[in-house]
């Protein structure tokens, strides 16, 4: 085998181990695509805004029947408040 056929050999195998042009996306499918990876962290920022949101109330919730037992055990005491 010459050195000009080992070139142009190895150009041909290089030429099919490339990836093809054809198979990128066109504008239309890239903008698509883009929204949906939007879309997609936006449901997640309102997962976690739900989620802070629902264990801030169970919180304060807890609090305030913790008040509440508190107060209904004073008044069985006899303690005027």
């Amino acid at each position: 085998m010459t050195p000009e056929e080992r070139a142009a050999f190895a150009a041909e195998i290089a030429c099919h181990l490339r990836p093809e042009t054809a198979s990128t996306l066109t504008e239309e499918e890239q903008r698509w695509v883009r929204m949906a990876i939007q879309r997609e962290a936006q449901s997640i920022e309102l997962r976690r805004a739900i989620i802070e949101k629902s264990l801030g109330s169970l919180v304060w919730s807890a609090i305030a029947g913790l008040g509440y037992l508190l107060l209904d055990y004073l008044k069985n005491r006899g303690v005027q408040l």
